[in-house]
């Protein structure tokens, strides 16, 4: 393996609090996230987020990212087994660590993008899976990142720090 990490699977939704729908690549665009999410600049109707036409976008939205040795974890530890896309993540990982990836620039694909944040679960998505998710995945849940470049993203690409 030439990069860091692995995209093993890509999910999106059109709406919130509808089903992500796996993908075999989604495109991924500067400064508005992935075409046909939910948070995409021109829908923006995620479940935290509604901006003004003539706002300024919030950093971190553009998509999320999450380790599957993560998702495995919180299924052997806590009993908590996630449908795949079940996260609310948008990409999913393997060999990555994803929160090292904070404030750095990375490559996923054919994008280039910048770690914002950890991306912790929340209420929302304890609400709609099972009791103990949050706790289960605090400090793992992801990686809220920025869309500096785009390109297309699909499963098998690298994921690799740029510096």
């Amino acid at each position: 393996m030439d990069g860091i990490g692995i995209v093993e699977r890509i999910f999106t939704a059109p709406e919130p609090e509808v089903e992500m729908a796996e993908r075999s690549e989604v495109e991924a665009v500067t400064g508005s996230g992935l075409r046909g999410d939910r948070y995409f600049r021109d829908i923006e109707t995620g479940t935290f987020v509604e901006w003004e036409p003539d706002e300024k976008r919030h950093d971190g939205y553009d998509l999320t990212l999450i380790e599957q040795e993560a998702v495995t974890a919180i299924e052997r530890e806590a009993g908590i087994d996630l449908a795949p896309g079940e996260h609310r993540r948008n990409i999913e990982t393997s060999d990555v660590a994803l929160n090292h990836l904070v404030g750095q620039r990375f490559r996923v694909g054919d994008a280039i993008c910048r770690g914002d944040r950890l991306c912790e679960p929340c209420n929302h998505l304890q609400r709609i899976t099972q009791d103990g998710v949050l706790q289960a995945l605090t400090h793992r849940g992801g990686l809220r990142a920025n869309v500096l470049e785009g390109g297309m993203i699909r499963p098998g690409d690298d994921i690799e720090p740029l510096e």
